[in-house]
């Protein structure tokens, strides 16, 4: 067991709130957990989403403990953007990235790896946050919406995925249009992927299935 690596169709869709609660379930099961968030931006003084997992991740794991919110990020920006966009400076490269993770990997059983945004938002100029998700080797969760026009995002992020040839499995957050999904989206999903589940009703037993497969 060594990464997770998790994302979604877009910004706000729920990656945060997904990965506080597999840290939780995966710490429940005897595993060591950790967890990184490469890049955040919008960020003014301290990384609002590196810090909720932090804390949580302190909870069960005392490597951790002596860590601050930057310590599980490679970079932080002030503008709320992409990251290639909010990093005015050029700063970013991708060994740093890479080489947090690694250090991080080596406090923990099983790191989960929170993305930025969607797949395909640019961390530089060529290389997107699918690219990262390719590079680590990682097992993929994707984190679809439950809003009206999620169909197209989701079918997108899966065909993106299949095509590099990236371990995933989707679920979708049931929080926005909640009530209408059963209408006006589960049909097509029931019918075209009925393996589909939400991160409201299934990610226990994804933690399950994850740590029979992947130890």
């Amino acid at each position: 067991m060594k990464l997770l690596f998790v994302t979604a169709t877009n910004t706000d869709i729920g990656k945060t709130y997904t990965t506080l609660k597999l840290i939780e379930l995966f710490a429940n099961q005897g595993i060591k957990i950790g967890v990184c968030k490469p890049i955040e931006t919008g960020v003014n003084n301290t990384p609002l989403d590196a810090s909720q997992l932090l804390q949580k991740v302190q909870q069960y794991n005392a490597n951790f403990k002596p860590l601050t919110p930057k310590d599980i990020t490679a970079f932080t920006f002030k503008l709320p953007a992409a990251p290639f966009c909010a990093d005015v400076n050029h700063t970013i490269k991708i060994e740093k990235i890479k080489e947090k993770i690694k250090e991080l990997e080596g406090l923990c059983d099983l790191l989960i790896v929170e993305g930025a945004g969607g797949l395909m938002v640019p961390i530089t100029h060529n290389y997107m946050m699918i690219d990262l998700a390719k590079e680590l080797e990682a097992k993929t969760l994707l984190v679809t919406p439950s809003k009206l026009g999620c169909i197209n995002d989701t079918l997108l992020s899966i065909e993106a995925l299949k095509n590099r040839k990236i371990p995933f499995e989707w679920c979708v957050n049931l929080f926005e249009d909640r009530e209408e999904f059963a209408e006006v989206t589960q049909p097509f999903y029931d019918k075209r992927s009925p393996e589909w589940w939400s991160v409201q009703d299934g990610l226990e037993e994804f933690v399950q299935n994850f740590i029979t497969t992947e130890s």
